[in-house]
C-alpha cells in the first residue's frame, strides 16, 4: 500500500445474499483530495462508501483508511460521515442535534461551542440555531447533517449525495469549504450522480451496475477519449453510444 493514500480498495467484493452489488471495486484515494463517485442511483456508490466508513464489512478483499484495516472501532472519531437519509432527531434543536453527536465525539465542551458556531455558519444556519428540526425543510436538514458530518474535525469526510435538495448558490459555497478542508489535509470522498458535480471532483471514479468502469481526473476521462464534457465521457465508459 502506498504511504501516499489514504483509502485503499483492493479487489473489494459485496454480497446480499445472492445478489452481487460490487464486483471486485480497487481503487486509491490520496491524501488531501476530493475523490468522486459518479453512478446512477442503485450501482453501488452507498455500499461502497459504507464498507469505507465502517457501518458495513465487504465480502471479500481488503479496505484501508489512514493506513488501517477497515472496519476498526478507533477510526470512527477520525472519519466524518453524511448518509443519504438525514439521522436527525426531529423534536431537538440543531444544536442539541450537534451537541448530542459531538458527546459521541467525546469533544471537549468549549470545542463544542466554537465548532457548534463555526459549522452551523458554513451551512449557513446560524439564524436556525434552537429551532426544532421538525420545522426544518429538506434542503435545511440536509444542511445540518453535513455540520453534523465536520462538527469533530474529521481528517476523512465522507459524503453521500450531499448537495441533494440545496439551492446552488449555497452549493457553491459548500464546495468553496470543502476546498479549503482539502488545503488543509482532509481527504474527502463524494458520492453524486449530478455531472456538474463530478467536474469539481480532483479524481474520479464512474461506477455502474456494482463496477468501477473507469478513473481519472475529469480532465483525463474527457481527454482520453477525446469529447468534450463529464456526462458524454459516462455516457461512452458504460458503453453507450455519444451523439454527434
Amino acid at each position: 500500500m502506498n504511504n501516499s493514500d489514504c483509502i485503499v480498495l483492493d479487489k473489494v467484493n459485496k454480497y446480499f445474499g445472492n445478489k452481487q452489488v460490487l464486483k471486485n471495486i480497487s481503487f486509491n484515494v490520496p491524501y488531501g483530495c476530493i475523490f468522486g463517485l459518479l453512478g446512477p442511483s442503485g450501482c453501488g456508490k452507498t455500499t461502497t462508501v459504507k464498507i469505507i466508513s465502517g457501518i458495513t464489512e465487504s465480502s471479500s478483499g481488503d479496505t484501508f483508511v489512514l493506513g488501517e484495516k477497515m472496519p476498526k472501532l478507533l477510526l470512527m472519531n477520525k472519519i466524518g460521515y453524511m448518509a443519504q437519509s438525514d439521522a436527525l432527531y426531529s423534536d431537538m434543536s440543531a444544536a442539541e442535534n450537534l451537541a448530542f453527536f459531538a458527546s459521541l465525539y467525546n469533544m471537549d465542551s468549549k470545542e463544542v461551542k466554537k465548532r457548534l458556531i463555526e459549522v452551523m455558519d458554513l451551512v449557513n444556519l446560524s439564524d436556525h440555531m434552537n429551532k426544532p428540526v421538525k420545522a426544518f425543510s429538506g434542503g435545511m436538514k440536509r444542511r445540518l447533517s453535513l455540520a453534523m458530518s465536520i462538527i469533530h474535525n474529521p481528517k476523512v469526510l465522507i459524503l453521500d449525495e450531499p448537495t441533494v435538495g440545496i439551492d446552488p448558490l449555497l452549493r457553491k459555497s459548500i464546495w468553496n469549504e470543502l476546498y479549503k478542508m482539502t488545503s488543509a489535509g482532509v481527504t474527502i470522498l463524494v458520492t453524486t450522480h449530478v455531472m456538474d458535480e463530478a467536474e469539481k471532483c480532483h479524481q474520479l471514479a464512474m461506477m455502474r451496475d456494482g463496477l468501477l468502469i473507469a478513473q481519472g481526473s475529469p480532465a483525463e476521462l474527457q481527454k482520453q477519449i477525446g469529447v468534450k464534457s463529464i456526462e458524454e465521457a459516462f455516457i461512452y465508459y458504460g458503453g453507450g453510444e455519444i451523439e454527434e
